[in-house]
């Protein structure tokens, strides 16, 4: 092995800090722009839970970043400005008076769901700010407040009669459905689901509705294989919503049909999305969800911070 002399060592380290130095001092010439605009509307919510959500979500989700002096050195100031365009794009507690009160509260539950999931706050941003983490106290703090906006009425006529309403006119339909309707991307209706293994359930409780998620023989050999990150090609989740009634004993049943919406696993087939194709199909009559084919941005943009789980939410419950 050929030994490098002391002096050339030397020579090669001084050359290699110096041009690592220049290259720094370059990087932080131009810098990304990073301003607050005005906030128009502010989230109304308890000083408890503004406390949080300022500490946890404010930088990202809202017109008042602060950015510390670390946020502020390229190459990092580039993923800040990144994850802020990009948090506000999504979620913003500045412009709250945008929303429509109901969106108001699908926000705040795809938010909460998020951060159960584990995949809110970034983790990578949470590990330098450590006062982002939310605790197990936070979180039930959260919860606490959505179920107090969004609280489920004993014996609600309106869905009483809905479900009343529906079941009667299915009941009566006298053909069947004669041709799949089709998403906007190609995604064809699956009515084969209903013949699935259910593998999950969950429930928004933001506009009281309650799912049950079903998958197809690829999923379900894949969760008895341990083999669900990433989950093999072919596997079809549905999640069927429907109404939460409740009885005035606290038991729930089910209401009226709402819509099914399907994951579709086919990485060549669904680049843009990062391999999972979506649809949704609302009320019994399957209507298709969308205006145009980019309403599957929609989809991917609720689905992208559980990237690291392949970008589902909910998991199989274990036997």
């Amino acid at each position: 092995m050929k030994v490098i002399p002391k002096k050339a060592f030397r020579f090669y380290f001084f050359a290699f800090v110096v041009t690592g130095a220049l290259v720094f001092g370059a990087l932080q010439i131009k810098q990304p722009v990073i301003t607050n605009p005005p906030v128009t509307g502010d989230i109304q919510a308890p000083a408890e839970v503004k406390v949080i959500l300022r500490r946890a979500c404010y930088d990202c989700h809202s017109n008042e970043t602060n950015l510390r002096w670390y946020d502020k050195i390229a190459p990092v100031s580039w993923k800040v400005a990144a994850h802020i365009k990009r948090g506000r794009e999504l979620m913003n507690f500045s412009e709250w008076n945008k929303l429509a009160p109901v969106d108001q509260k699908a926000k705040l539950w795809e938010c909460l769901n998020q951060i159960n999931a584990g995949a809110m706050p970034v983790k990578d941003y949470e590990t330098v700010h450590t006062s982002s983490k939310v605790s197990e106290q936070d979180l039930n703090t959260l919860k606490n407040y959505l179920n107090t906006i969004t609280g489920i009425t004993p014996m609600d006529t309106a869905k009483l009669n809905a479900r009343d309403k529906q079941y009667e006119l299915l009941k009566n339909r006298a053909t069947a459905i004669t041709s799949l309707p089709k998403a906007l991307n190609g995604v064809e209706f699956i009515p084969d689901y209903k013949n699935w293994q259910a593998i999950s359930t969950t429930e928004r409780f933001d506009n009281g509705t309650m799912r049950v998620i079903f998958g197809n023989e690829v999923a379900v050999k894949a969760i008895k294989d341990h083999q669900i990150n990433p989950w093999p090609k072919g596997t079809v989740f549905a999640k069927v919503a429907w109404d939460q009634v409740v009885d005035n004993n606290g038991n729930i049943t089910t209401g009226a049909f709402k819509q099914v919406e399907f994951m579709i696993k086919d990485k060549e087939k669904f680049v843009s999305t990062h391999g999972w194709g979506f649809a949704r199909f609302k009320t019994p009559k399957l209507v298709p969800y969308g205006k145009t084919v980019m309403f599957t941005n929609e989809c991917i943009n609720c689905h992208r911070p559980l990237s690291d789980n392949d970008f589902v939410f909910t998991q199989p419950i274990k036997n």
